[in-house]
């Protein structure tokens, strides 16, 4: 088998910039802050999954991505391969960091439907693929899963980025999550919410609301609001997409020392909670989980972000309410 243009096989895209995966409308890219713009060009969850036939040894990928520093720490890390089949780890493959590079990925000889799961962080860019010793085909699509969140959606501090508990809910769900997480953002920026609208996908999570504590502080009158217009603008899009809404999980600084505007996470997360109940009086497809039980603080990296164990947790978490069953996935 020849190389094989990898676009068919892509999961978890947005838009696409040319050939780049991106994560924000490129077109409508003047409306968004710069923070937020400028993660987007970085193709966190994008996924290459295939199907291989029984006997097929490797799958062979061509790729450009960001080289390390030469005096990173964790150079040798960078430029990690992850492999999984279903919810099982296959394996790890570690490639030399180089601006443009060919990885061989060894596959089961008994075949079959797997994920690879790129480096993200080192904006990696798939050129082509090809099976060796066999054949591959683009896997079978999943329903899409719409995620729009902040760095703890993005999956900040899990060790890989199939440990961000997007990626992890989608697995348990059968899913094919779209990370629409953005590090600093997801402050109930509008334009974003209008991006979602134009996304096509069989459910939505919006999962946001830490970062308007402090980093953009708001009132909880302002969130309580704003919730409420950008589910409205969403639902302009998407008018009967089951949508879960995630309040903000424990940040124990935040809880209940007030902002500079005198708010404190636990009043803003009960406006949030409160914005939610209000909207599904008139919206039987809108759920919400709240997030303040899901975690402890042995669960957080540094206090504010997950480490594995609190991207596990809260995978479960919003794996179990996500509504059952789901839309079939939109060819």
């Amino acid at each position: 088998m020849g190389w094989l243009d990898p676009e068919p096989f892509l999961r978890g895209t947005a838009w696409l910039d040319g050939r780049r995966p991106v994560r924000a409308d490129p077109d409508d890219l003047e409306r968004l802050p710069w923070d937020i713009a400028a993660r987007a060009a970085l193709p966190i969850g994008v996924r290459i999954e295939f199907t291989a036939a029984p006997g097929t040894r490797a799958v062979r990928l061509r790729y450009r991505a960001d080289a390390p520093r030469p005096d990173d720490p964790l150079a040798a890390l960078r430029h990690c391969f992850d492999l999984w089949q279903g919810t099982r780890l296959v394996g790890e493959t570690f490639a030399t960091p180089s601006a443009e590079a060919v990885v061989t990925v060894p596959l089961p000889a008994r075949g079959g439907t797997f994920t690879l799961h790129l480096p993200e962080g080192q904006s990696p860019l798939p050129l082509a693929l090809r099976a060796v010793d066999g054949t591959l085909s683009p896997a079978p699509p999943r329903p899409r899963w719409l995620v729009h969140g902040d760095s703890i959606t993005e999956g900040w501090l899990s060790t890989r980025p199939a440990h961000s508990w997007p990626a992890a809910a989608g697995r348990l769900r059968g899913l094919d999550p779209v990370n629409l997480g953005y590090a600093g953002g997801a402050r109930g920026e509008l334009p974003l919410a209008e991006h979602l609208a134009r996304l096509p996908g069989e459910v939505i999570t919006l999962a946001f609301g830490t970062n308007c504590w402090s980093r953009v502080p708001a009132t909880p009158e302002w969130l309580y609001a704003t919730v409420r217009a950008f589910v409205g603008l969403v639902r302009r899009g998407h008018p009967a997409t089951p949508l879960l809404i995630l309040s903000p999980v424990l940040r124990p600084e935040a809880e209940h020392t007030p902002n500079p505007l005198g708010a404190t996470l636990t009043a803003l997360r009960r406006a949030m909670e409160r914005a939610a109940h209000d909207l599904a009086t008139d919206d039987p497809h809108l759920h919400l989980l709240p997030g303040r039980p899901l975690l402890r603080p042995e669960h957080l990296a540094d206090g504010l972000h997950p480490n594995d164990a609190g991207h596990t947790r809260l995978a479960q978490a919003v794996a179990t309410a996500l509504p059952t069953p789901l839309p079939p996935s939109t060819p």
